[in-house]
């Protein structure tokens, strides 16, 4: 798998840090967020997974990719904040998309965006989501520093079944982790680390473009 330089992995972990609490609270018309994917390959974005709660089978899913650089070929990336508002925008209304830029991906339907194209302009955060930030800067202040092993991010893709994205120190090549939200979390968060260092455990998913190696710790 190709990997991508090491501000856009960087970008992208910041991005699943932001859209984190959209796991729970909606977008404008009532949809979720139900995963934040690292873009295969060497592309230049990261793919936002929304559907209905409760669940949302790949069926219902839909893949937004977004690009991160504001002009192609260009040194500016998108903030947060803004990947953030081409999300809102994208739930907000109807919009017309052509053949050229719908596809699929793990079963999923995939939409790679145009931000330009989009009808509404810049959509700041709503009061509830300010609320949210003040409190949440103020319980687990955002620091620059990842943690690590970095999370680059994460897919509900079926029931008790969430699979998490990460790189490790120096290697931006992503794996995939399985884990079971019922499980043993404390154990599994504790050993997390070293699990993740444990080769053996890594094996080839071709049916997933957003990593080149994936592990069970379902069991865990």
């Amino acid at each position: 798998m190709t990997t991508v330089p090491e501000e856009i992995a960087d970008q992208q972990a910041e991005i699943t840090r932001l859209l984190i609490q959209y796991f729970h609270a909606p977008l404008p018309d009532g949809r979720f967020v139900r995963g934040v994917l690292p873009s295969p390959g060497d592309t230049e974005a990261v793919r936002v997974v929304t559907s209905p709660l409760p669940s949302g089978t790949p069926e219902q899913s839909t893949v937004w990719e977004i690009p991160l650089r504001v002009t192609p070929g260009g040194e500016d990336l998108f903030g947060g904040d803004e990947i953030l508002s081409v999300l809102r925008r994208l739930h907000t209304g109807t919009h017309v998309l052509t053949s050229s830029r719908i596809g699929s991906t793990m079963e999923m339907t995939l939409v790679r965006v145009d931000p330009t194209a989009l009808d509404h302009d810049y959509l700041p955060p709503d009061e509830r989501e300010r609320a949210f930030t003040l409190l949440r800067t103020l319980t687990c202040p955002w620091v620059e520093e990842q943690p690590s092993p970095r999370l680059r991010g994460y897919l509900l893709h079926r029931p008790d079944r969430l699979r998490l994205y990460f790189d490790r120190d120096g290697d931006a090549d992503v794996i995939a982790a399985d884990v079971r939200p019922s499980g043993a979390l404390t154990a599994l968060l504790a050993a997390l680390p070293a699990l993740l260092d444990e080769d053996n455990r890594l094996t080839r998913d071709d049916s997933d473009p957003h990593c080149s190696r994936r592990m069970d710790l379902t069991h865990w």
